[in-house]
Order: C-alpha cells, then sequence, then structure tokens
C-alpha cells in the first residue's frame, strides 16, 4: 500500500512562522512535522509516498529529496496553488494508482502506530477513518462511531484524526486542478454506509495555531525521540 501526506497548506493560522518556514517542516520535538510521520509511515511497512506540496515548496523537496534518508520512495505532487484536501488527492492519482492508500494530514503529530491500517483492507467502502476524543478547539466532532461503522449521527461524535485509509473512488467525481475538500465526500460517504473507523485514545495533536504547537512543544520536551 502507498501512502499520501498532504502538504500542501498555507498554514494561516500560523503565521508569521509559516511566511518563511513551510507548515510541514514546522520543527516540534526536535524535528519536522513532516519527518515524524515519514518514520512512522516507514516503521509501519510503507514503501512508497507520495507528498503533495505548494507552499514554499522548494523547502519541502530540497529538506526530503527522494526519500532516500528514510528508506523510502517519495514521489512529489506540485500544485500551483493548493487545492484543499480532496483536490490535492485527485491531483495525485496518476501517482497513487489504483488500489487504496493510506492518508496522512502533515500538521498534525499523534502516537498511533500505522501498521495496522498498512494492512487493512476497505472492501466495498470508500474510507476506514482514524478518529480521537474531541480536542477543546472541536468538541462537536465530526463523526458518530457505533462499533467500527462511521456515521452522522447526534452522539457519542468524535473527531476525524487526519489518518485514514481510502479509496481512490472517494474523489472520483473531482477534475485534476479543482480545488475541493475531503470532509463533505467522507459526510456523505459515510451516510451511505461506505465508512468504517475506530478511536484513538492515545496522543493526538492537530498543530494548526502558534498555541498548539507551543503545548506540543512542552509535551515532547524530554520525550525520547521516535
Amino acid at each position: 500500500m502507498k501512502a499520501m501526506i498532504l502538504a500542501a497548506g498555507r498554514g494561516e493560522r500560523l503565521r508569521p512562522l509559516t511566511e518563511r518556514v513551510p507548515k510541514a517542516l514546522v520543527e516540534a520535538g526536535g524535528k519536522p512535522l513532516l519527518v515524524w510521520h515519514l518514520e512512522r509511515l516507514r516503521r509501519a511497512g510503507v514503501r512508497e509516498v507520495v507528498i503533495n506540496v505548494s507552499h514554499l515548496a522548494s523547502q519541502i523537496t530540497e529538506r526530503i529529496g527522494d526519500g532516500a534518508a528514510h528508506d523510502l520512495a517519495v514521489r512529489w505532487s506540485h500544485e500551483p496553488q493548493p487545492l484543499e484536501t480532496a483536490g490535492g488527492i485527485a491531483q495525485a492519482l496518476a501517482l497513487l494508482g489504483t488500489e487504496p492508500f493510506l492518508l496522512v494530514n502533515a500538521d498534525l503529530w499523534c502516537d498511533y502506530e500505522l501498521g495496522g491500517l498498512y494492512t487493512r483492507k476497505l472492501g466495498s467502502h470508500r474510507a476506514h477513518l482514524v478518529l480521537v476524543p474531541n480536542p477543546p478547539h472541536h468538541r462537536e466532532g465530526d463523526f458518530s462511531l457505533d462499533g467500527d461503522r462511521v456515521g452522522t449521527g447526534p452522539s457519542p461524535r468524535y473527531t476525524y484524526a487526519g489518518i485514514a485509509v481510502l479509496s481512490p473512488e472517494i474523489v472520483s467525481d473531482i477534475r485534476p486542478g479543482d480545488k475541493a475538500p475531503l470532509g463533505p465526500l467522507l459526510i456523505t460517504a459515510a451516510k451511505r454506509g461506505a465508512v468504517t473507523g475506530e478511536l484513538h485514545r492515545g496522543v493526538w495533536r492537530d498543530i494548526g495555531t502558534a498555541e498548539r504547537l507551543a503545548e506540543l512543544q512542552t509535551m515532547l520536551e524530554g520525550r525520547p525521540t521516535q
């Protein structure tokens, strides 16, 4: 199974830091967020990774190169302007192929081990999502979870962690080059009973603001490098 890391965002809420450093290269615990993800993907058994880039793209491509330093084969999907999540996936399908792939958002830190997702089969489903308990900044959550079935019910609701296995069919209606978010497509698929999921109760941090980045830095102080 291939993996894709979404790394094209501008990181508006992390400005002014992200005016000179792309969000994927923001450091936490002594290394960039993107490197944390590459290391976890490699431990999970992934060998091929597609990364989409746009804002300050050259910094990212120069830092990671072809992925050999991480024992990975990295390929790049360039976006002249960020295409949002679903748009970025649709743009990268030529590199991802026709089989399900593992998806990770670059702007998070999580201790979830990806090995189980690497071997997951979707069957007739469109997606398998990792969900987490709702953080203070997103108390309403995104999805309900009944057993392993992801839905849109009122409770209990959980937050999408930005980690998933997706079928390329999830973006079949998005043309390469179009801007489109992934969230509405996941909601539609969940309403059709085409999404499974699991709840991760470990450490998860969405690095969307300077305050949350500082919280992660504090948490990782003194933690052994992984």
